[in-house]
């Protein structure tokens, strides 16, 4: 486990427009040659227009040119973070289009942290390919 990816996705949280949920996300995404892309979650009025951290890092990540990814730290929640912020199904399933099967995804919490593996968490996912 990266210590420096969790660090990033925690200082991306403070980027957070969630004005409407406060609900409060940062991911902080590790390239294969070391790089970290970040994002945070952005809300809108609309909720059907909101997008989630994890899939702002992997879009700027993807619109740069980059395709080979390592791993993922989220940190979400209100003000505490008592507990791990899960990715959405949507953003698991564009992680099973852009990332790996073996794919790490790290959740920190006021504990500590859990990891899983993209396969672990969506065990069946959708691809054309």
């Amino acid at each position: 486990m990266n210590l420096k990816v969790l660090k990033k996705a925690e200082l991306a949280r403070e980027n957070s427009y969630s004005p409407y949920s406060k609900f409060r996300v940062g991911a902080a995404l590790l390239l294969a040659n070391g790089d970290i892309f970040t994002g945070c979650n952005i809300e809108a009025s609309s909720y059907s227009m909101t997008c989630c951290a994890e899939r702002v890092a992997l879009f700027k990540a993807i619109s740069e040119g980059n395709n080979e990814f390592k791993a993922i730290a989220i940190v979400g929640g209100f003000d505490d973070i008592n507990k791990p912020c899960m990715p959405c199904g949507a953003c698991r399933q564009v992680m099973a289009e852009f990332c790996p099967p073996d794919f790490k995804i790290i959740l920190k919490n006021n504990d500590g942290f859990e990891e899983y593996t993209l396969s672990e968490l969506l065990p069946k996912g959708f691809l054309l390919k």
